[in-house]
């Protein structure tokens, strides 16, 4: 129900989402450096620093929050084992016919258009860096949203970056 003095809590999305990410050891140096590798060889003036601040325009986004936050929460839910079957085992073993985690990554992808969508289907198959590293991760916690979620928004920022340079 929503109330008449209900106002988005950016600030606390923000927050939340950065947060569970650097819990996780997640910078968004760390992702601005994927969006940089994507996008290096057809920008060669482009510097790391914009990146970065590509990266915190992206995740200014309610969007790119609402989405974030949703990821990142199921995710959590799953570690825990707190979810019904039989939706708890098809995340936990990130049933490769589930797709749900790649509609929510490609949902903030597509904020940026075809360059955002098509990179992150890039992203989504090479599994580059800290992506591979979260797909493949087997410590316990549940990692089949937040290895998108890193996808997307590394496709993201290329995105928006290429929107710039062209």
């Amino acid at each position: 129900m929503r109330t008449n003095d209900f106002r988005y809590p950016d600030k606390a999305a923000h927050d939340f989402v950065t947060g569970e990410l650097a819990a996780r050891g997640i910078t968004l140096e760390k992702i601005a450096d994927i969006a940089f590798d994507l996008q290096k060889d057809f920008f060669p003036e482009a510097k790391r620093g914009e990146f970065l601040d590509a990266a915190n325009a992206v995740l200014s986004k309610r969007e790119v929050l609402n989405n974030a936050m949703v990821a990142l929460e199921l995710d959590r839910l799953a570690t825990e084992g707190q979810l019904k079957q039989p939706l708890q085992n098809i995340i936990a073993n990130d049933s490769g016919v589930f797709g749900v985690d790649e509609s929510i990554a490609v949902s903030i992808a597509n904020i940026y258009g075809t360059i955002g969508v098509t990179n992150f289907g890039y992203l989504d198959r090479v599994k580059h860096g800290i992506i591979k590293e979260l797909d493949t991760q087997k410590n316990g916690r549940v990692n089949t949203f937040i290895d998108d979620l890193i996808g997307a928004l590394a496709a993201a920022i290329a995105a928006k970056m290429a929107h710039e340079y062209a």
